[in-house]
């Protein structure tokens, strides 16, 4: 995203803080408590699913586990943004259920300056006919840890039809999360969603099932700095790259 994301980044740090009173339906992480290390009991197998007017923090202290913890398991980075529908696990996504030791990088040491560049993991298979939101030139793209770049942007002009990257139900539509403007997420699957911001007009409403190149919604400029659409796909609740799974153009 260009340089409005930065502040948008920190605004919704400073919302976050806010999100236990409700008055969001996207779920922020909360302020019920911090997000720090502690001593957690992984729950191999078992999953929560969020629900509206949950928190990170709420769910983790339910189920015995640290926030933060339960973040590093999902893959859920700050600001520790979480939707409705979505599952969380209980246990690290590997088959161990112990703590990483301070030699495995645990946020107590540093690496190398020596140490090669981790490259991006390879892109999770997807069963979704993904297709492009809307028509227009592609003005960012998304970077792998880096909170500001979690989708792609895709410039056009004020009222241009932005349609659903694929059949789903509609779990949020509205101006709650600062930065995105006018917000409509797409759940398609129990693994997959699509998010679609910076919108003059949303077309859909909470529930709503929609099917691939339904317009939802107009492009515009809420909470950008000129007319485009923020695009994000997330699997379980993890931003990856659109373009791994929109088709070529």
């Amino acid at each position: 995203m260009p340089r409005h994301a930065i502040r948008i980044i920190a605004t919704i740090a400073v919302l976050a803080l806010l999100s236990a009173c409700g008055s969001s339906r996207v779920v922020r992480e909360g302020g019920s408590g911090p997000v720090r290390p502690g001593s957690s009991v992984p729950r191999p197998g078992q999953s929560v699913t969020v629900q509206r007017g949950d928190t990170l923090y709420r769910i983790a202290t339910s189920n015995g586990v640290s926030a933060l913890d339960l973040a590093t398991w999902n893959g859920i980075a700050a600001p520790y943004t979480i939707y409705p529908g979505q599952r969380l696990r209980l246990y690290p996504g590997g088959a161990t259920a112990s703590r990483p030791s301070p030699t495995q990088g645990s946020g107590t040491t540093r690496p190398s300056s020596g140490t090669a560049a981790t490259p991006p993991p390879a892109p999770v298979r997807s069963n979704i006919a993904w297709r492009w939101p809307a028509d227009g030139q592609l003005i960012s793209r998304f970077t792998e840890g880096d909170p500001t770049r979690q989708g792609i942007g895709i410039a056009g002009t004020g009222g241009q039809a932005v349609r659903a990257a694929g059949d789903g139900v509609v779990v949020y539509s509205g101006s709650g999360l600062v930065g995105y403007g006018e917000l409509i997420i797409v759940k398609h699957d129990d693994n997959w969603l699509s998010a679609y911001g910076h919108n003059r007009s949303r077309l859909v409403n909470e529930g709503e099932r929609v099917r691939v190149g339904q317009q939802i919604a107009e492009m515009g400029r809420s909470g950008a700095a000129r007319d485009m659409l923020h695009f994000e796909i997330r699997h379980n609740g993890r931003p990856v790259d659109p373009l791994s799974y929109l088709p070529r153009r």
